[in-house]
């Protein structure tokens, strides 16, 4: 079954949104331990950024993975099946 690409999008998105809680909380955690102290307006900007990015790059995969499967299938359907064999 094909993913359109709103629900690609969707999917993205729910996916990093879980994430930017659990990220801001780790830069709060482990900054520090670096010597990087910042506020938590600075970390809700600097995760807000990285979750956008984040999307932008799941989102892309998600079509680029989306392209090869439709193209193998269409390639395998040209040839009678996924492994070049004509059975009928």
């Amino acid at each position: 079954m094909k993913q359109s690409r709103a629900m690609s999008l969707v999917e993205a998105v729910a996916n990093v949104a879980v994430g930017y809680g659990v990220a801001v909380l780790t830069q709060i955690l482990i900054f520090p331990v670096f010597g990087l102290h910042t506020t938590l307006a600075q970390n809700l900007k600097m995760g807000a950024v990285f979750t956008l990015v984040s999307i932008a790059r799941s989102f892309a995969l998600r079509r680029v993975f989306e392209t090869i499967r439709v193209r193998m299938t269409s390639e395998g359907s040209a040839r009678g099946g996924l492994n070049g064999d004509a059975t009928p």
